[in-house]
């Protein structure tokens, strides 16, 4: 009990150096090659990435400013309708104004206040008198 146990491995033979010198060095020939095609392939997945991601980015940028523009184009519009319907009123006005001026400056000449009082619907006969209450 107290002796170590020898455990029987079956016997391994062992490759000379020309035979694994040799193909190690085909493999990494062969694996330096893949590795190197493998890195193209990368490199050619990276690219075709941000290519995409530049063309989303881009078509984002498009979809941006094509809103902006549509939302600038109704807003003029939208300016453009507001003011030439302000200035169509301030004609309309202008010209009640103008009408209105005319009759009060007439108002004061020699005559104005018969010419007036014609001007008016009368509710009292004409060549009757009129009586006012003060």
């Amino acid at each position: 009990m107290g002796q170590p146990q020898q455990i029987d491995e079956p016997l391994r033979r062992k490759r000379s150096k020309r035979i694994t010198k040799r193909i190690p060095s085909v493999n990494k020939k062969i694996d330096a090659f893949t590795q190197v095609s493998e890195f193209q392939k990368e490199e050619v997945r990276r690219e075709h990435l941000y290519s995409y991601v530049g063309l989303v980015l881009k078509s984002g940028l498009l979809i941006v400013f094509a809103t902006s523009l549509v939302n600038l184009g109704l807003a003029s519009h939208q300016r453009v309708n507001r003011n030439l319907e302000l200035s169509y009123l301030l004609d309309k006005e202008s010209k009640k104004l103008n009408e209105l001026r005319q009759r009060f400056d007439e108002m004061f000449t020699n005559g104005g206040e018969q010419s007036f009082f014609k001007e008016q619907d009368q509710w009292i006969a004409p060549n009757s008198v009129r009586v006012i209450w003060r």
